[in-house]
């Protein structure tokens, strides 16, 4: 079993329960928050926009929960997709399904029960979303195999992290408005480049499995690129607080974002994998920058 690989013996009764339990905790990466956080953010900028301030609790409650959900399912899916490749690769090499810990047919049925509850809180909202939900579920199961194929998983990562935005217009106000597309394609944009960053990391384990990325189709101009990624980025957002009519809590919430990536440049200007890897991070502080300049400039009109 996948204990021995671990260097111990399979535990008895409630004790391998429990070590089962936390190797499915893992799979779905509940000790990495970064990704929910990175899903949240978005999702909570269309809410807050879509109900001029605090969103209706439920609805809030059901966005929040799901964002956890479909991000957990999300991460099984793709190490599924994966398994072949995750061995290969110095960071991964050690995730559940790459070590031979938890078995494919496990993760088909983790992924099964994440989504279905994701789909319970889903019905009791409106049917417009409901609608929705289903592009969301095949956008966040195709994604992982995009990189076999394809040398913009980023891009296609940023449709489906994003999908919560034109979901979340669509329960608050029963319609998906220009503006929620105005702010979902910020988002296309601002996952292309904080994931750029992460697959900058694994750019050469990438190269020699024979997977693909958008860091290694910008090669030696990948820096250039993230460069005008986040300047789409920015662009985007400026339009979406004009056409909100935002104030100058928001252009401050924004500026701060702006530094905040350029930090980030600082940080990964040499390539350094862990310069990179940092980089990503760093972003939950971006969206969050732009979280507060949106809520707190609704709030204190």
């Amino acid at each position: 079993m996948g204990y021995e690989r671990y260097g111990s013996p399979t535990p008895p009764g409630g004790a391998r329960w429990r070590a089962r339990l936390a190797l499915y905790w893992k799979l779905v990466r509940g000790d990495r928050p970064i990704g929910w956080l990175l899903l949240l953010w978005p999702t909570w900028w269309g809410l807050w926009l879509a109900a001029g301030g605090v969103p209706p609790l439920w609805i809030l409650f059901v966005f929040t929960a799901g964002v956890w959900l479909t991000r957990s399912a999300g991460c099984v899916i793709n190490d599924y997709a994966d398994r072949w490749l995750d061995p290969l690769v110095e960071r991964t090499r050690e995730r559940p399904l790459a070590s031979g810990a938890v078995r494919g047919r496990e993760a088909l049925a983790l992924f099964a029960a994440l989504m279905l509850v994701a789909l319970a809180l889903v019905l009791t909202l409106n049917r417009l979303t409901v609608y929705l939900s289903v592009i969301g579920v095949l956008l966040a199961a195709s994604y992982p195999y995009l990189k076999r194929y394809t040398y913009l998983p980023q891009v296609y990562l940023g449709l489906a992290f994003g999908w919560g935005i034109p979901m979340g217009f669509a329960a608050v106000q029963g319609e998906v408005p220009p503006i929620a597309w105005v702010l979902y394609v910020a988002n296309i944009f601002w996952a292309t480049a904080y994931d750029t960053w992460y697959a900058m990391v694994d750019r050469d384990d990438d190269l020699r499995a024979g997977a693909k990325s958008t860091a290694i189709l910008f090669g030696d101009l990948d820096l250039v690129a993230q460069g005008v990624l986040y300047a789409l980025v920015f662009v985007a957002l400026a339009l979406v607080g004009r056409q909100a009519g935002l104030g100058g809590i928001y252009w401050a919430g924004l500026g701060l974002a702006a530094l905040l990536v350029v930090y980030e440049f600082l940080l990964a200007r040499y390539r350094d994998r862990e310069a990179c890897f940092r980089a990503f991070l760093h972003n939950h502080w971006v969206g969050m920058a732009v979280f507060a300049g949106i809520a707190l400039d609704l709030a204190l009109r």
